[in-house]
């Protein structure tokens, strides 16, 4: 059971509540409404499938870097509490779930799920080589509600492109502040993070341009896809999102305690935008 706890720890559960929600959106826009249970249920097992195989692959492909890293070395893998092989049979099986998934929702999931598991498999080892890593995260995630509103759908339409897009925008920009904590570590290991490229300034003050992006976006989708009124009340909690990102910085805080601030207002926004969304179709 340790090993258990140990392993739940590592591949991150709650990051679920990042994607989850989201995926929901997807499926809510395409139905225009709530979909059947079966589909939720598949799109949820789809998700919970991604999001595993996705943290598996990074502990495991990360080990060494996470080793040389004072933040990160106590990470399991990192210190031997688990062994690597756990996190490769976790990647394994985390796939087959997200393979099941797609088969059981429609034929066009399932003939995109090598772009999924690509995508998957390909972002651990972008911080080896390009800053835009922090993009391919946030398109690992903008998959979920992409996924899903095809599931309903049957097809990609312009409302589902926008909402992959906000949402690879909404992740790449708290990536991008995560990525200030390891600003010099990074530097010394030749660790690629866009706050290595151009700065911590810069990393300072993307991600508000990018959460402002996605709030355009958002808005795009619901327009475009006849979203009632209560869904852009979630959209104008991007631009309290933005606001509050934006005073955590002012406010002189460490990075340590901006960042656990920024996961846990992201994590309530997107949950806070599926009950508008919800609302906004019935």
């Amino acid at each position: 059971m340790n090993s258990v706890r140990i392993f739940l720890r590592e591949i991150r559960v709650e990051h679920t509540l990042f994607a989850l929600p989201f995926a929901y959106v997807g499926a809510i826009l395409a139905a225009r409404g709530i979909p059947p249970l079966p589909t939720l249920g598949w799109i949820t097992l789809a998700v919970l499938g991604a999001r595993t195989a996705a943290m598996a692959a990074n502990r495991f492909l990360d080990r060494e870097i996470d080793a040389r890293n004072p933040r990160t070395a106590r990470r399991a893998v990192a210190s031997g509490a688990l062994a690597p092989s756990t996190m490769v049979w976790a990647t394994v099986i985390g796939l087959a779930l997200l393979a099941w998934a797609a088969l059981e929702l429609n034929p066009l999931c399932f003939e995109l799920l090598p772009i999924a598991v690509v995508l998957l498999l390909v972002y651990p080892l972008c911080k080896r080589f390009t800053w835009m890593g922090h993009f391919v995260l946030g398109a690992v995630d903008g998959l979920a509600p992409l996924g899903a509103y095809v599931a309903v759908a049957g097809a990609i339409t312009l409302p589902a492109l926008l909402l992959f897009i906000a949402v690879t925008l909404w992740v790449a920009g708290f990536d991008i502040i995560y990525a200030l904590m390891d600003l010099r570590v990074d530097r010394e290991q030749g660790i690629a993070s866009l706050p290595v490229r151009f700065g911590e300034r810069s990393a300072r003050t993307l991600p508000f341009a990018l959460h402002l992006a996605m709030l355009l976006l958002l808005a795009g989708a619901g327009v475009l896809d006849a979203a009632g009124s209560m869904y852009y009340l979630g959209v104008a909690a991007v631009g309290v999102l933005i606001l509050y990102e934006r005073y955590l910085f002012g406010t002189g805080a460490n990075l340590f305690v901006i960042n656990e601030r920024v996961f846990v207002s992201n994590m309530i926004f997107s949950i806070c935008f599926l009950l508008t969304t919800v609302g906004g179709y019935r």
